[in-house]
């Protein structure tokens, strides 16, 4: 038992406290040790092992908006494009690490599908989605004509984004308050980048997370 508890431990602390008994189990196992999972189970309550919960409370948006009434949804779901920086989408996700929550933001031109501009930072103010945009333009050039689509956050009304917006004469279009179905292009994009990239990952810092 003193073996195993030692094995059980090493297992428990290299996931960086995310491994439950039956992964520590799966571990072991890998590594020869002849064991069953009750037994690993008994052996991580003796020793105070509890992996972090998988589920957490989703941060919320604790910004003012401070635009007394969000412009009009111009993109209407019209979700393609004739040509290249002709309507561009945004929002930003979250992804969790061991170091607590690595926001997540992109800018997408419709016409392509590709991403043009992104940012990532610890905490969801106006100059994580600022930066992203700001990367869109600097890679595509001063857009003509453009019409740039988001929901009602805080950080996307900010004075600050709402600036950059009108220094480069974007044109701004934002999702009814509560309608997901607004911008369900980016939904879409960032449900693939989590089912198809992070979901099954574990990340132990916000660096590592980034790197991916």
């Amino acid at each position: 038992d003193e073996e195993l508890g030692g094995k059980v431990k090493a297992s428990f602390m290299a996931s960086d406290r995310t491994y439950g008994a039956r992964r520590v189990w799966r571990d072991l196992l890998a590594d020869g040790a002849d064991c069953g999972l009750h037994q690993i189970e008994r052996m991580m309550r003796l020793q105070g092992l509890r992996a972090r919960p998988r589920r957490r409370r989703l941060p919320k948006d604790s910004g003012d908006r401070q635009l007394e009434t969000g412009p009009a949804n111009l993109l209407d779901r019209q979700f393609a494009a004739e040509r290249p920086n002709q309507k561009w989408i945004a929002d930003f996700t979250y992804l969790w690490t061991a170091e607590g929550w690595l926001y997540v933001a992109a800018v997408i031109d419709l016409f392509s599908r590709r991403v043009v501009g992104w940012s990532m930072s610890a905490a969801m103010t106006a100059q994580l989605v600022t930066d992203a945009l700001l990367m869109a333009v600097w890679r595509r050039g001063k857009p003509d004509a453009l019409l740039h689509h988001s929901d009602q956050g805080s950080q996307y009304t900010s004075e600050q984004f709402q600036r950059l917006m009108a220094d480069h004469g974007i044109l701004c279009s934002m999702s009814r308050s509560g309608n997901v179905w607004d911008n369900a292009a980016m939904e879409s994009f960032f449900s693939s980048l989590k089912t198809e990239r992070t979901a099954n990952k574990i990340y132990r810092t916000r660096d590592e997370a980034r790197a991916d």
